[in-house]
């Protein structure tokens, strides 16, 4: 079977999909991964075709514009929809039609907006996500709405709200299917699209009001073939496991960074922090003996050899964090819009990290004590421990590819 799988964002949003693609792959599948051009090297690093959308992420991203719009700053969205946005998406949603029609099955993120079209296209599609932002359900508050407090009985509308992202980009959008010769879409439409997510059932319970369309999998992990650099292992191995410090693909201020790397030389802890899309070299301070900064490194090879994490809350590394049997601290830097918060609460609520504190409003002081609660709770790593041994036992990827080939 031909299949085509498109997804759009950060590195958290692509490699599962490369994942993904990597099993449909190994089951004789022709594969192939849609996504922006800064990730060619990651996707074929698993075995399957890449075709790019003309877009850099990390360069967005870490731009002043790219920082205001990530921190949902509406004057900058208003001011770059033209310039940046606009583009960015009729781009995307060109090659992901494109790629669907030649397909005979194709899988998509929500985030490409690919719903647009996916009603009206002779393939078959399958929307397959690892944020449940999308079916609604009473059980929880939609995920990207997490930094707000709504009264449960409002848990059903807030699913409502993604609708809005299609009258903010109406514009790219209508031009599409003009361009396309596909009807105008309409929100209220519903399509009978099936839903898959890698997500452990261990960790977020099925919602009981989803019908059988809609099915959690699992995480879907990287192979752990990875091996550390030698001088992260010599740092590792050098004394007491080290607390890492990690936000991913999300840019941090340069205040926050000195302000981290100047608590965490106060601490009677070593600590690694991986900066990843983010610049820690802060001027005029030098990190302690106990703190080696990285740029990067496998975090299915870290996560084991370390103490506990720090982390900005992607389900990703909180995926990783639960494998590896880590308690964690999660300082979300999307919020309060976004599902960093929403998964940081849940580990909490669970016993399997501390109470979530946005890295805007991390102090010295908040720092110390969630640190201090992290490493002295021995019921936190007992209860990470036993969410590792579950987590061994299921296999997320398997049955993903199981209940893609059986059509759901």
């Amino acid at each position: 079977m031909k299949i085509a799988i498109s997804t759009i964002g950060t590195r958290g949003d692509v490699q599962p999909y490369a994942i993904l693609g990597q099993a449909l792959a190994a089951r004789g599948h022709d594969v192939t991964l849609s996504t922006a051009k800064n990730f060619k090297t990651l996707v074929e690093g698993y075995g399957i075709n890449f075709h790019p959308i003309d877009v850099d992420y990390e360069e967005i991203l870490n731009s002043d514009e790219g920082k205001k719009i990530l921190k949902a700053n509406l004057f900058a969205i208003q001011r770059n929809l033209d310039k940046l946005i606009y583009p960015l998406i009729e781009n995307s949603l060109n090659e992901c039609y494109q790629l669907a029609q030649n397909s005979d099955l194709f899988i998509y993120r929500p985030k490409t907006l690919a719903d647009v079209f996916t009603g009206q296209l002779k393939t078959k599609a399958v929307r397959v996500a690892v944020v449940p932002a999308m079916e609604e359900t009473a059980a929880f508050l939609n995920p990207i709405l997490s930094g707000f407090w709504l009264p449960g009985f409002m848990n059903k509308w807030s699913y409502k709200w993604v609708n809005l992202r299609y009258r903010v980009l109406r514009k790219p959008i209508n031009h599409f299917c003009q361009q396309n010769g596909l009807q105008e879409h309409k929100p209220t439409i519903k399509y009978n699209i099936p839903s898959i997510y890698g997500i452990s059932e261990h960790f977020l319970e099925r919602p009981k009001d989803w019908s059988k369309a809609h099915q959690l999998t699992g995480f879907w992990f990287p192979e752990n073939k990875a091996v550390l650099p030698d001088d992260v292992a010599e740092f590792i191995n050098a004394g007491e496991p080290p607390i890492l410090i990690t936000f991913g693909s999300m840019p941090i201020k340069k205040e926050i960074a000195g302000m981290l790397i100047q608590t965490a030389s106060e601490i009677n802890e070593r600590f690694i922090i991986a900066a990843c899309w983010s610049d820690w070299d802060v001027p005029q301070m030098k990190p302690s003996d106990n703190i080696k900064i990285i740029t990067s490194v496998p975090f299915e090879a870290l996560f084991p050899k370390v103490k506990a994490i720090v982390h900005h809350g992607g389900i990703g590394t909180t995926a990783e964090c639960l494998r590896a049997g880590k308690p964690m601290f999660v300082c979300p830097v999307l919020y309060p819009v976004g599902d960093q918060y929403f998964w940081g609460d849940l580990a909490y609520k669970k016993g399997l990290g501390v109470k979530p504190v946005p890295v805007s409003r991390l102090s010295p002081g908040i720092f110390k004590e969630r640190i201090s609660q992290l490493t002295g709770n021995q019921a936190l790593k007992d209860n990470c421990k036993a969410m590792a041994e579950k987590l061994a036992s299921e296999n997320g990827i398997h049955n993903a590819v199981r209940l893609i080939e059986q059509g759901i």
